[in-house]
């Protein structure tokens, strides 16, 4: 065993997921001794992003998971006759259902393996006639002994950006350790002099040509660094809260951004690119001049419809969709509104919350580019990462493969007093934050989980071509049939560095209602064909070809009341993992309501001191009161705003 952790914090976080890393930067910004453990190897828990050996070793850790059984022996000794344990499971439920395809050729040699890996990696497969998995990869084991991370130390899993660097938005070109190695058209394994044929044909037949083009697994294998595959598909609203925390704590410095390029929606077969701005509804060839009014001034409205009541009085009871009908919008606009712009379903939202999401989303646009929405280079994994760097900035101490065995509560107080880790060392704290999945069943008994459904394809190309292939889509396609939901679909180019070039990355969302399979796999047949030797052939065939698929069902706790959760002390704090929405908003106001009653008379990640207000003493760093202590003007322009005209002035015009 390493050196034993301090015995005492003020905070003690579980769970490194966005919630509890934005509650533990929050904390450790306030002055807080903050201690943030993790059982599992890697940043992020539910919420992070793996490369491609990465996902398949997490895949390899849940099937292993189930057989993981508490050992007691190392703290009950420990627990005296006026306190009693609460056991924390080492058994993360969360994810569920997993089910893998391989639909690219699976010629993989033995001398295979992920450019840059540490050790040689056997990919876990599923024919695509078969769910069963094989043996998978794994990730480089280091020595379980105590490890302890300082403001320089961040996860292997994502190359951390320059903390000096000013984070970039609207699409600039990213350069750094993932240095791209692929050539124009695919990323293909590298030959060398005696692997060629003294004999190859000058001129080589199409079809032979385009079986040298197409894609391998061994290719996925070998380039499985430019990969980062989030297990939550989410994007940023950019006035949403969690752009404004980015921006006021500062914490946007240790990411980039780009620009979502496209929104699209799927009608009649056939996806296509819905105009949102100004400037694209009235470039639109798909609308007449007259829809082209139409819209213009049911979007003016929009932006301002509380200034109108009488407009919507009486319909507050019906549909969003219901209302469109009433209003004057052709069938074309009302599923515009509708799916891509309010983006719900014909019967999931109310009028006024149908209003709502439509002025939410134009309040959004024109701030950062053409669209609302951001997604941060490297996947969502990033974020929390980022987040984490904040909290030990400021002190905070981090352990990974760290686990807890129990919180020991007091009898008399019935308050949590401290933890009991895996070495059996007691740490004592006045405050404690655990992630959901950590309770254990009995904790849990009381609890009703939604569930999420989740699929991330490797495609060959996009759902709708365009002359750049750097296109970062947004589309939602409607459900069919009763008891059925609306899927989303987030399509990532390989600029965002999330998949290898002449690839893309595709997440599909929806709230389940069956199996993930069930649930998505009729939209994946109607956006998607398996990339088969008979379609390779085939080259009227105008559909992306998917090359891997993944499906996978998650917990969603985000609505369950800590009232639930059996005797929980009321000083230990559940956060919640992941919701089925597409913004970040739930998780933030959940970080900021647990921070208040942890520390009511504090600021919630108030902007960095600067520096010549900043202090070395005995327990890390502490900004001194100073009324200078506020975000510099240089790093307030972080965030660079395209336009200082939000959509409402132009959509009035």
């Amino acid at each position: 065993m390493a050196d034993a952790l301090p015995s005492e914090f003020d905070v003690i976080v579980i769970g490194t997921g966005l919630p509890e890393s934005i509650i533990a930067a929050a904390c450790s910004r306030s002055g807080r001794r903050v201690l943030h453990v993790d059982s599992r190897s890697y940043y992020g828990g539910n919420w992070a992003s793996f490369s491609f050996s990465g996902l398949l070793s997490w895949l390899k850790e849940h099937q292993e998971n189930s057989d993981i059984e508490n050992d007691s022996s190392v703290w009950q000794d420990q627990i005296l006759e006026n306190e009693e344990a609460i056991a924390l499971s080492r058994k993360d439920k969360t994810i569920q259902h997993v089910e893998v395809f391989c639909y690219a050729s699976q010629d993989l040699h033995e001398d295979v393996e992920e450019a840059g890996a540490l050790q040689k990696n056997h990919a876990l497969v599923t024919s695509a006639n078969s769910t069963e998995a094989a043996d998978s990869a794994f990730l480089p084991v280091e020595d379980e002994s105590l490890s302890t991370m300082n403001c320089e130390m961040l996860t292997e899993q994502t190359p951390s950006s320059d903390p000096e660097n000013v984070l970039e938005v609207n699409g600039a070109e990213v350069t750094g350790e993932k240095e791209n190695h692929c050539d124009d058209k695919t990323c293909v394994p590298s030959t060398s002099a005696e692997d060629v044929s003294e004999n190859v044909p000058i001129a080589e037949d199409t079809t032979e040509q385009r079986k040298k083009d197409r894609i391998t697994y061994s290719q996925i294998i070998k380039e499985g660094r430019r990969f980062n595959i989030d297990l939550v598909s989410k994007l940023l609203y950019s006035r949403g809260l969690l752009i404004d925390l980015l921006i006021k704590s500062n914490v946007s410095r240790y990411a980039e951004f780009k620009n979502i390029t496209r929104i699209l929606a799927f009608r009649e077969g056939r996806v296509e690119q819905v105009p949102c701005s100004r400037a694209d509804v009235f470039n639109s060839k798909q609308l007449t001049m007259v829809e082209k009014r139409m819209l213009m001034k049911f979007l003016t409205f929009c932006m301002e419809y509380e200034k109108y009541p009488d407009e919507y009085k009486g319909y507050e009871d019906i549909t969003f969709y219901e209302y469109l009908k009433t209003q004057k919008l052709t069938p074309n606009l009302q599923y515009i509104v509708l799916h891509s712009i309010a983006m719900t379903s014909e019967t999931a939202s109310s009028t006024i919350d149908g209003l709502k999401a439509t002025r939410n989303f134009l309040h959004c646009l024109g701030r950062y580019g053409n669209t609302p929405f951001l997604f941060p280079l490297y996947g969502q994994g990033e974020l929390p990462q980022c987040f984490c760097r904040m909290c030990a900035v400021f002190g905070g101490i981090y352990c990974l493969r760290h686990s807890v065995q129990c919180l020991v509560v007091d009898k008399e107080s019935r308050k949590c007093k401290a933890i009991i880790d895996q070495f059996g060392q007691r740490i004592i704290s006045e405050h404690f934050l655990v992630e959901d999945s950590y309770f254990s069943e009995n904790m849990c008994s009381r609890v009703q989980y939604r569930q999420i459904s989740r699929a991330v394809l490797i495609t060959d190309r996009s759902v709708l071509k365009t002359d750049s292939d750097q296109q970062i889509s947004i589309l939602t396609v409607p459900a069919e049939e009763p008891g059925t939901f609306a899927v989303r679909v987030i399509e990532l180019c390989s600029s965002t560095m999330t998949c290898m070039k002449g690839t893309y990355l595709v997440h599909l969302t929806c709230a389940s209602s069956k199996t993930a399979r069930e649930d998505l796999e009729p939209v994946v047949q109607k956006l998607f064909i398996p990339y088969t030797e008979m379609e390779i052939e085939n080259e009227q065939v105008e559909k992306p070809r998917i090359l891997w698929a993944l499906y996978f069902n998650m917990r969603d706790s985000s609505d369950i009341s800590r009232s639930c959760y059996k005797d929980l002390p009321s000083n230990v704090y559940v956060c919640s993992g992941p919701d089925c929405g597409l913004g970040n908003d739930n998780a933030v106001k959940q970080a900021e309501t647990l921070f208040q009653e942890i520390c009511p008379s504090e600021d919630f990640c108030p902007p960095p001191p600067n520096p010549e207000d900043i202090v070395l003493d005995g327990d890390g760093l502490q900004p001194e009161a100073s009324e200078s202590s506020t975000i510099p003007e240089a790093n307030s322009e972080t965030f660079k705003e395209s336009t200082n005209l939000g959509n409402l002035e132009e959509s009035s015009e």
